[in-house]
């Protein structure tokens, strides 16, 4: 039995070898993992569950060789945060446009609130600023933050500060329900009425319309147009028109090109604006009723994938696949969330098209946007481990802050974090491939956090209880005014001084958390998915301002 025995507890000889190390990891990770589905009040807690475990084990004397366990937990957070990177990339720099400024700079406010708050409590309680960051990563739930500041601080002192993740498990159950308490005191005390949420939505989704496209078919009735080409008839309506087909007297319907000459008697199918559809009427002719395209044809349904560069920040209406191509665009499928189809959504490259039309028709659109998911099966691996090398590299690199006496790196957490967001977001422009499938992403990232985790556990466990119990326990109500104050803050002035619609506050402060339960309460509530475009509007920011914040804090206040 002595051979068991070793695969729990390892031995003298480099604390058990690499069959312990595989052992114990596969074992905290897979009942991690089955603990996961697990619900509690409707809430479950996640892959979070891995670290709760890790720290049982180890409180009873399974634990890992200190140099195995430091090399596996580092190179998880590594994956973990790359394929974070590799994620929100594409939206990063997209979601500071029009509206979403605004909501960045409100989910920017609740980041440097919360991260004043922690240090506020840490400097009255005389609290360490380890074990405030923990608290503060635990509050908002981000895990993320939790391997920047650990990674950091090691960096900073070559310790290990157990206390961190100790602060971090406390606070992490209230962190994933606070958000959910707070959404609905927020309704409570704004006396949020929903149809009144509903009918204003409703109402600057009409006024958006006025842009949106309008499918026209003219027959051209101006004699001053007959022998113009379709560019200078598109120059003389100085608006924003898309010729789609014509058809001359006695032909067949032809594509729109621009060495179309326009003749008498002929019918013009279009794309125009609403708000411009009658001045193109009275210019051109009469509407007529006309079928271009025989619906004859099997339909199906298929997701693409948005891998053209060139097309980010434009919206469905711009594409115009319904007028060329004859299909209908029933969602968009963005960082996991789904999104109706709205003809003003703007696309970002990795979002996920559902296109529903001819065969033909959908492969043609393929062509548009890019590869089918089907085409991306084996993801390119060059850019993700040379992306993570660059990564290292550059959070390898000292420099130097006024104010702080020795050189400051943006570490394991830092490094790859910016390289991921600047490869995914410009690599295409340089021909470099950097799309993976979502379960291709999935998979590397829970891989990687499942290691951090696991790891950080089995490292933190031994004096856990004796941690909490001798005055821990007070992290819990710290970390409940992390989560509750901010938000708070942040959601009554959004409200109360830009008028924000409470759909979208929900969206909001469910993004600047990074909590998807919130997010499902909020859609589940809602009915609607204008909570989804603001979490996903200001996701990518706040992910990159927690990493950030979790190790500037250290370095600064250590």
């Amino acid at each position: 039995m002595d051979w068991l025995l070793e695969l729990f507890f390892g031995n003298d000889t480099w604390g058990g070898g690499v069959p312990h190390a595989v052992f114990m990891l596969a074992l905290v990770i897979g009942i991690g993992v089955l603990l996961a589905k697990v619900r509690i009040g409707g809430i479950s807690f996640g892959v979070t569950w891995i670290l709760f475990v890790g720290i049982a084990a180890s409180y009873f004397g399974m634990r890992l060789d200190t140099h195995i366990l430091d090399f596996v937990r580092e190179f998880g957070l590594i994956i973990f945060i790359y394929s974070v990177g590799l994620q929100v990339g594409p939206g990063f720099f997209s979601s500071f446009r029009k509206g979403g400024l605004r909501l960045n700079l409100l989910a920017l406010a609740i980041v440097v609130l919360g991260c004043a708050i922690a240090c506020v409590i840490a400097l009255a309680a005389d609290l360490p600023i380890t074990t405030a960051v923990g608290v503060l990563a635990g509050a908002v739930a981000n895990t993320p933050m939790l391997g920047a500041a650990q990674q950091a601080y090691t960096d900073m002192s070559g310790l290990t500060d157990p206390s961190i993740a100790a602060s971090y498990a406390v606070t992490y159950p209230l962190g994933m329900a606070g958000v959910i308490v707070v959404l609905v005191f927020l309704k409570k005390i704004l006396r949020i009425r929903f149809e009144d949420e509903e009918r204003e939505i409703i109402e600057a989704r009409k006024k958006d319309n006025r842009s949106a496209p309008r499918v026209l078919s003219l027959e051209l009735e101006n004699q001053l147009l007959v022998g113009k080409g379709l560019p200078e008839v598109s120059a003389l309506l100085r608006c924003d028109v898309v010729f789609s087909r014509v058809l001359h007297p006695g032909g067949d319907p032809q594509p729109a090109v621009s060495t179309t000459v326009l003749q008498e008697g002929d019918r013009l199918l279009m794309v125009v604006p609403e708000k411009n559809v009658e001045t193109v009427v009275s210019f051109i002719g009469t509407e007529v009723e006309m079928e271009w395209e025989p619906l004859n044809a099997e339909l199906v349904s298929r997701r693409i994938l948005i891998t053209k560069p060139e097309l980010q920040g434009r919206s469905i209406a711009q594409l115009k696949l319904r007028s060329t191509f004859g299909v209908n665009i029933t969602r968009v499928n963005r960082a996991g969330v789904d999104l109706a189809a709205n003809p003003l959504l703007q696309l970002q490259v990795g979002d996920r098209m559902t296109v529903v039309g001819a065969a033909q028709a959908v492969k043609d659109v393929e062509k548009v946007l890019g590869n089918s998911l089907k085409r991306l099966d084996v993801p390119n691996l060059i850019p993700i481990f040379i992306g993570m090398a660059l990564g290292v590299v550059l959070g390898s690199i000292p420099f130097f802050i006024p104010g702080i006496p020795q050189a400051v790196k943006l570490g394991l957490a830092g490094g790859p974090l910016l390289v991921a967001v600047l490869v995914s977001r410009f690599g295409p422009r340089f021909k470099i491939v950097t799309y993976t499938t979502a379960s291709a992403n999935l998979m590397l990232r829970e891989t990687g956090i499942a290691l951090f985790l696991a790891c950080v556990g089995l490292g933190a466990g031994e004096g856990f209880l004796d941690m909490v119990l001798g005055g821990g326990y007070v992290w819990i109500g710290y970390g409940v005014i992390v989560t509750v104050v901010p938000l708070l803050v942040v959601g009554i002035a959004a409200r109360w001084a830009f008028r924000i619609n409470y759909f979208t506050i929900m969206g909001l402060l469910s993004g600047a958390a990074t909590n998807p339960p919130a997010l499902a309460y909020a859609n589940e509530s809602a009915g609607n998915d204008v909570p989804s475009v603001g979490y996903t509007t200001v996701y990518p920011l706040t992910m990159f301002l927690r990493v950030l914040s979790a190790q500037l804090m250290i370095l600064f206040f250590s």
